[in-house]
């Protein structure tokens, strides 16, 4: 499993050295984050193939994984080529930060790293040789699954809002949108909680209980809603305001009056 795991995270610094290279080149560094969500695409297959456990399991387990990163990836591909050649605020404010690119091949090499943490879910339930899927093992895909359902149906009720021309500068609170302010940010995390519940019985399992907690520790704190509602306060103002004052911040539920 070792030998499996270094080559993993050669195959990621690869990977994110070409990535790397192409920001460079067309001058947008927001082309990490689709890269990072098509990392468990690249991961999680090629530990089920080389992995010896139960076939069920860890394929299973691996095609949930490859749709939730697929879908994002292309979500967010398909944002930064909108958008290009604008560059996400975020990666801006590290270029100032950062002159020059040295900089950011670290920070994309640390991206490696943490896709090579994120598909231990993956791994160690490609090990598991306990023949079919047991009742902690279905749970725990069903959590990812319908989770992967509601940040879609997040997504898309976001991208519809954005897309009618009388909605621009005006805060969505349509659909999930109403009751949590962050509701994809929501489901993302439900899905890190479903693949930990799936692999928790396989052995190691126990130690992907970082994968939610590093995701929630992201989403809370470092580029999820933070940054997200500082943008959103400046560009809708007193509206987000009273969005904030009304609507959770991230578990969908009941609006104030």
């Amino acid at each position: 499993m070792t030998s499996l795991l270094l080559t993993g995270l050669a195959i990621a610094a690869g990977y994110f050295f070409l990535t790397w290279l192409i920001s460079v080149r067309i001058k947008n560094y927001g082309l990490l984050d689709a890269a990072w969500s098509y990392g468990v695409a690249i991961l999680a297959p090629f530990y089920a193939f080389l992995g010896p456990g139960d076939a069920t399991r860890k394929w299973t387990m691996t095609a949930l994984g490859v749709a939730w990163s697929l879908r994002l990836g292309t979500y967010i591909l398909r944002r930064v080529i909108s958008h290009h050649p604008a560059e996400d605020a975020r990666y801006q404010t590290l270029r100032a930060r950062w002159p020059g690119s040295g900089m950011f091949l670290l920070f994309f090499q640390l991206q490696a790293v943490l896709v090579v943490i994120f598909s231990l879910p993956f791994l160690l339930m490609a090990f598991n040789p306990e023949p079919g899927l047991k009742t902690l093992e279905i749970t725990g895909l069903a959590i990812a699954l319908l989770s992967l359902g509601g940040e879609s149906l997040a997504d898309a009720q976001m991208k519809a809002f954005k897309a009618h021309p009388g909605h621009k500068g005006k805060v969505c609170q349509n659909g999930l949108w109403r009751y949590s302010r962050h509701p994809n940010y929501f489901f993302e995390f439900m899905i890190w909680v479903g693949f930990f519940v799936a692999a928790v019985s396989s052995p190691w399992g126990w130690i992907t209980v970082g994968c939610p907690l590093l995701m929630l520790h992201f989403l809370l704190n470092v580029t999820g809603i933070k940054l997200s509602e500082e943008y959103s306060l400046k560009s809708k103002g007193e509206a987000y305001r009273e969005y904030q004052r009304t609507t959770s911040a991230f578990v969908p539920w009941f609006r104030k009056l």
